[in-house]
């Protein structure tokens, strides 16, 4: 029988879009809404009861989620970010250890490709570290140079800016293994010719740095990597 009256929300949708659907567990289609509560009678809204607030619903099962639900990003997105972030920690390591080594650039060329960029070979790698390289370089700031060039050395603001903008939206969407493991792929490019020279070190502290590592875990997992051939 139908309840002869009640208190029931009604939605109204705001915004449609994609997001990661905590209870599916993968990318969803979902709708923004503003609720009100409403007396009900006979199923009928009669007497608005104040607002619910905003919910996203997942339009595939139907459950609804604050809106801090959308700051997650989806799968596709995610990949897509960590794409971004090996390709820009390949470029940082690779500037600040020089491009005259072969084995250098044949480490940064194979992480750029092992991360999905397959058609990406070495004349397009140089091109783009001789245009990161140089942003910021020629404009040093008044009565000195770049701060960011002070902080990380040899890399160049173009770059030290790109790592910024790569890794730090990523890391707190990485479980501490990922977050390892892009500072060890870094690592094994500087290494490929040899032990670390002091500008490739600054380089993968400003890597480790914007991944929120630690600087103590930072030293290990460099020392680490320094022992440890690559896999």
């Amino acid at each position: 029988m139908t309840r002869l009256w009640g208190v029931r929300p009604s939605w109204r949708t705001e915004v449609l879009g994609e997001f990661f659907c905590p209870g599916c567990g993968g990318d969803r289609n979902y709708r923004r809404q503003q609720g009100r509560r409403w007396l009900r009678l006979f199923g009928a809204p009669v007497v608005p009861m104040g607002p619910v607030g905003t919910s996203v619903q997942c339009t595939a099962c139907r459950s609804r989620y604050a809106p801090s639900a959308l700051e997650r990003p989806t799968c596709t997105r995610l990949s897509g970010m960590l794409r971004d972030a090996q390709y820009t920690i390949a470029l940082a390591v690779l500037a600040a250890g020089g491009t005259a080594n072969r084995l250098t650039r044949e480490a940064a060329c194979g992480v750029i490709r092992e991360a999905g960029f397959e058609d990406c070979g070495e004349a397009q790698v140089l091109a783009a570290l001789a245009a990161l390289s140089g942003i910021g370089s020629a404009d040093p700031v008044p009565g000195g140079d770049s701060p960011l060039d002070e902080v990380y050395g040899g890399i160049g603001s173009g770059l030290a800016i790109e790592l910024h903008a790569a890794l730090e939206p990523l890391a707190p969407h990485l479980a501490p293994q990922g977050l390892e493991r892009l500072l060890l792929q870094g690592a094994w490019i500087a290494l490929a010719d040899g032990p670390y020279r002091p500008a490739e070190r600054d380089a993968l502290a400003a890597v480790g740095h914007c991944l929120a590592l630690a600087a103590d875990q930072i030293d290990e997992l460099l020392a680490v990597a320094a022992r440890t051939p690559h896999p």
